[in-house]
């Protein structure tokens, strides 16, 4: 973006076209078109080298109806976000369970009218609030009867979470409406005390970047600083930058709007109707964008159910994995947000292009462990 132009962009957007390839003409020469398709695959198998992988978690909105109390509502949205942030998870999608799929713009972004929200919306507004760093909730949250309760929670600490004494090559910042006094560029907050950064472009204010630091503490009034995708961290330095939350109004909504390009090409369903498996004989396959779904009270299958666009389908058709993450477990239900603990994502270090997935199935032997 130019100085002097006003945009506005998505971290996905960015996202995707960083990973856009343009299309060159093909030439009417066939040896030129044969070395020409080379060179693309050469390009392609690079790009996809180098490609981050991302894991998704998937919940119902439906969990939140179940706690008896706005505070217990609120600690049960922390866990969900307390377990994202440790297993270092890149995308949540909170799904509704209509029968139809579009989007709901009041659910999507949540209603600060709607001071007695809940389901998907209050899930989203603690999620989203619990990630974002605490020096910019204030300019980015406006008081609201959901977050009556969150300061109770402890702190998720993630890596972009730094204190206002901490220099990083990349932090968070918020937009100001004041413009920088010798450029035209944008004043931003980035939670340095009360020393605010330049960006050499010109955002409307209240607008969430990621700002590119450097590695020397200047902070001059005349140095310009980058914006970046909030995805750079992670690429350039390896360092875990927090969660997107996105809403799908249903099931088969989370699939079809994945954000990622090419889609998920692993599915997970969770469910004590799932597969069990030992967890030295569990294989689950490399992955680029992997999903993990957990359903609700009634289990994905009734989210399924309840989907027109897979009605007549069976569970295990959707999901490459329906796995079965605690057998001979004790009550009859387990909740969501214990159960996200019950997986254990790591990083295969051998490999750039894929992450690998090892699921602890829990039982009497190990479940002592697994909370020591």
């Amino acid at each position: 973006m130019g100085k002097g132009k006003k945009k506005r962009r998505t971290d996905f957007e960015a996202e995707t076209a960083d990973n856009t390839v343009e299309n060159e003409a093909e030439p009417i020469n066939g040896g030129e078109s044969r070395s020409k398709e080379k060179k693309n695959k050469t390009h392609k198998d690079k790009c996809q080298s180098t490609e981050i992988p991302t894991v998704t978690v998937a919940v119902p909105g439906s969990i939140i109806r179940n706690a008896q109390s706005l505070e217990l509502a609120t600690r049960l949205a922390g866990q969900i976000a307390r377990a994202a942030t440790i297993f270092r998870i890149d995308e949540i999608v909170v799904f509704d369970s209509k029968s139809t799929s579009g989007d709901d713009p009041t659910v999507a972004i949540p209603d600060a009218s709607d001071e007695n929200e809940t389901g998907a919306p209050f899930l989203i507004r603690i999620l989203r609030y619990l990630e974002t760093p605490q020096y910019l909730r204030k300019s980015l949250f406006p008081k609201h009867n959901s977050l009556k309760f969150v300061g109770m929670l402890p702190p998720l600490d993630a890596p972009h979470h730094l204190r206002k004494h901490e220099w990083g090559p990349y932090r968070e910042g918020v937009t100001l409406k004041e413009r920088a006094p010798s450029s035209g560029g944008t004043l931003v907050d980035v939670g340095l005390n009360k020393d605010n950064v330049v960006i050499d472009q010109v955002l409307e204010p209240g607008i969430r970047v990621t700002v590119a630091m450097g590695t020397n503490r200047n902070l001059d009034a005349d140095f310009s600083h980058k914006v970046v995708s909030s995805s750079k961290p992670r690429e350039e330095v390896g360092t875990y930058w927090g969660y997107k939350v996105r809403y799908a109004s249903n099931i088969s909504s989370v699939f079809k709007e994945c954000p990622f390009k090419g889609g998920y090409d692993h599915l997970i369903g969770t469910s004590e109707h799932g597969l069990t498996v030992k967890s030295s004989e569990l294989t689950i396959p490399p992955f680029r964008h992997l999903l993990i779904a957990f359903g609700g009270l009634a289990g994905l299958e009734e989210s399924i159910e309840e989907d027109h666009s897979l009605k007549g389908k069976n569970v295990r058709e959707i999901f490459g994995s329906y796995l079965n993450t605690c057998p001979n477990q004790g009550s009859r239900t387990i909740r969501t947000e214990l159960s996200s603990y019950l997986f254990n994502i790591s990083k295969n270090q051998s490999t750039g292009r894929y992450r690998d997935l090892n699921i602890p199935v829990m039982d009497h032997h190990n479940v002592a462990k697994f909370y020591a």
